[in-house]
């Protein structure tokens, strides 16, 4: 059975003196990083809406990030619990935080091609790997599996190689034509990212669509 929020479980404003590392969940009322929640505020029109950034104003309600808890808060009415007033919450906020999720880590994407912080093609892959300037193998989710298969293999020989080597991840979180729009190119089916401060923040963006999608 869900519990009501407590009135402790909303924060004070994105920067005050209650800003923390951790956050409970209002539904599942576990303490974790708040890398691992979604923030939602209540707009100025009343519509609960999720705060990606952490910067909007006003007091915010944490969620476990994750598909199926934001609509289980969507059906048990927990934001105007949470918030203590009536909001207006739509059917469907558990898929548009899902969508603000895939243009966030597109963003992320896309400010990786202007740094000059990725390539793509198989065989530029290919070569960054065996290189090792790759930090991440990306893979469209559509991508063909022979492609993708023989990729994966240096990615997983170059792992067996070396203890101390850092593990590259795959990610196969986005589809061919969101790759595309990310990197202004045409049929990208296969990119590497190269180490860069751009590459970590699309890093910590995929993988909270994965975590997301995945069930946190």
């Amino acid at each position: 059975m869900l519990a009501l929020a407590d009135p402790a479980d909303l924060d004070d404003g994105p920067r005050t003196p209650k800003s923390a590392t951790t956050r409970m969940c209002a539904v599942t009322r576990e303490v974790r990083p708040i890398g691992d929640l979604i923030r939602f505020v209540v707009s100025p029109t009343g519509e609960v809406i999720a705060d990606l950034k952490r910067r909007l104003p006003g007091r915010g309600l944490w969620i476990s990030a994750s598909h199926a808890t934001v609509a289980e808060a969507v059906r048990r009415h927990q934001f105007s619990k949470g918030f203590r007033r009536d909001v207006r919450v739509t059917a469907a906020l558990a898929d548009d935080t899902g969508q603000l999720l895939v243009r966030s880590t597109l963003d992320a994407l896309a400010m990786v091609a202007k740094a000059g912080q990725v390539v793509s093609g198989f065989a530029k892959v290919e070569e960054a790997l065996q290189r090792r300037q790759a930090v991440a193998l990306l893979h469209a989710s559509d991508g063909a599996a022979d492609g993708i298969r023989k990729l994966d293999a240096i990615v997983k020989k170059m792992s067996g190689e070396s203890r101390e080597s850092p593990e590259i991840p795959v990610i196969t979180v986005l589809a061919s034509a969101e790759l595309d729009l990310a990197l202004g190119r045409s049929n990208v089916i296969h990119a590497a990212l190269l180490a860069g401060p751009a590459s970590k923040t699309f890093l910590s963006r995929s993988q909270t669509l994965v975590r997301y999608r995945d069930g946190g």
